[in-house]
């Protein structure tokens, strides 16, 4: 289930963030959590079943686009379709209001998630 990011899950959120290639670095990662904390147009959702096992991001611009930017599953849960129910779920949130689309780096496995041929995913 994707639930919306709180400061409470913060060692989570950047646990979860920190297998991004481009969030390694501890100053990096610690300035993306803020801009999720404090920026209104970026959001961060995290993806609970028993426990919170990924996490995705959008940052809304020019009121036309949602771009999802971060898209992180824990490794041990990979290759079990969570990614791919985390975009799905992103998507129907924001459809009705924003074109979504990926950034650079999410963008092979958002255009990944959108081909039907397959229920599971890499992340």
């Amino acid at each position: 289930m994707l639930t919306r990011y709180k400061k409470n899950l913060e060692k989570i959120a950047m646990g979860l963030l920190s297998f991004m290639p481009e969030e390694k670095d501890v100053k990096k990662l610690q300035q993306t959590i803020k801009e999720y904390e404090t920026n209104p147009d970026w959001h961060l959702y995290l993806w609970k079943e028993d426990d919170v096992l990924g996490a995705i991001g959008v940052r809304l611009e020019d009121e036309i686009n949602a771009i999802i930017q971060h898209i992180s599953v824990n490794p041990s849960h990979r290759n079990l379709g969570i990614g791919k129910k985390m975009v799905n779920e992103v998507t129907r949130l924001y459809e009705d209001k924003y074109s979504v689309c990926a950034d650079d780096m999410t963008e092979r496995f958002f255009t990944k998630c959108g081909d039907n041929t397959t229920d599971k995913d890499n992340d």
